[in-house]
């Protein structure tokens, strides 16, 4: 007669149906008092006795995995769908498109205990044939949070990807930062329109696109020496700057203060103007609106013949003022 295993030993027997040896072993209850089964099987009884053994290891060290069925792809969706709450949403948009696209088809179908750091290290390398460095950055980065989510929950064990170094990437492309001639052509055309002081305070100044539009009167100081702008908020989710550092005071050449002070002018006439419709939020940047500005009313607005002068329109991008801003600084 076969000898009954001890109490906290678990069980071992053979399935007829899958015609494999089970092993299992009571690792908790549910709040309803039902028993939690941690399974494993094996075609023969010394392998099923080992992921027994196994299960009871991780069991008494407190790492007993729940997921043995929980895949990548399962890990990754459970990220997006309740690990970007309070995200903008083009952060989250980007994101799902970045998962879908590259994490989920390459990994997606491997077991989340399954996958090592081999698995990462060579699709990494795949990806790079392709993508950008900045790119395998986001890609691994979004593989790391969504390991770690399914870590927390007892999916897994650990998370191999933070073993993984991002390889170098495909040379991305030419940088669209504006020249010394372009960003000149830029602040002429801008000339005589609503959009001057928002140009020349996003070529001179330094400060991102996204601070400027939620630029306030309260935080424009033209009368002190030197003149300046706090730079406190953005047009970003929760209207906070990008970083804790991010949050400055900037000084301004006196080119920007005229074009603040004229600004100022134009908006006093607008607001008269408009007399019981205008909604005062004190806002510096938009002449006319309301609440803050997003950046495609602006970018609609750039006057076309600005770049009369050059062959394709620099891209809008928040980074194409920082950068700009460096070879404008040697106009007098």
């Amino acid at each position: 007669m076969t000898k009954r295993r001890s109490r906290g030993d678990g069980g071992l027997h053979w399935d007829e149906s899958r015609q494999r040896w089970i092993a299992s072993l009571t690792v908790g209850y549910t709040p309803a008092g039902k028993r939690i089964v941690k399974k494993a099987s094996g075609k023969t009884k010394t392998a099923a006795k080992d992921k027994l053994k196994q299960i009871i290891r991780d069991y008494e060290d407190g790492l007993v995995v729940s997921g043995v069925g929980y895949t990548v792809a399962d890990a990754v969706q459970n990220w997006l769908d309740y690990g970007l709450s309070g995200r903008d949403a083009a952060t989250v948009e980007k994101c799902k498109i970045l998962a879908n696209k590259h994490v989920i088809s390459g990994l997606g179908a491997r077991k989340l205990v399954d996958l090592t750091a081999d698995d990462v290290n060579r699709w990494l390398a795949d990806k790079s044939k392709d993508l950008s460095t900045r790119t395998l950055l986001e890609l691994r980065s979004i593989l790391v949070r969504s390991v770690s989510r399914a870590q927390a929950r007892d999916k897994v064990k650990r998370n191999v990807v933070l073993l993984c170094e991002i390889p170098k990437g495909k040379e991305g492309r030419p940088s669209k930062s504006l020249t010394l001639a372009q960003a000149k052509a830029v602040l002429k055309a801008s000339e005589g329109t609503a959009l001057h002081a928002y140009v020349v305070l996003s070529l001179l100044l330094g400060a991102r696109t996204e601070e400027l539009r939620a630029l306030t009167w309260s935080h424009v100081n033209l009368d002190g020496t030197p003149p300046s702008i706090m730079v406190w908020r953005s047009v970003r989710e929760g209207g906070d700057t990008k970083t804790k550092k991010s949050r400055r005071t900037l000084a301004m050449p006196r080119r920007c203060v005229d074009a603040l002070k004229l600004h100022r002018e134009r908006q006093d006439v607008a607001k008269k103007a408009a007399g019981d419709r205008w909604q005062d939020n004190d806002l510096a940047r938009c002449g006319t609106a309301s609440s803050r500005c997003s950046p495609t009313p602006a970018c609609r607005s750039r006057p076309s013949h600005a770049w009369s002068a050059t062959a394709t329109p620099p891209s809008p991008r928040p980074s194409t003022a920082s950068n700009s801003a460096q070879c404008c600084k040697r106009e007098p």
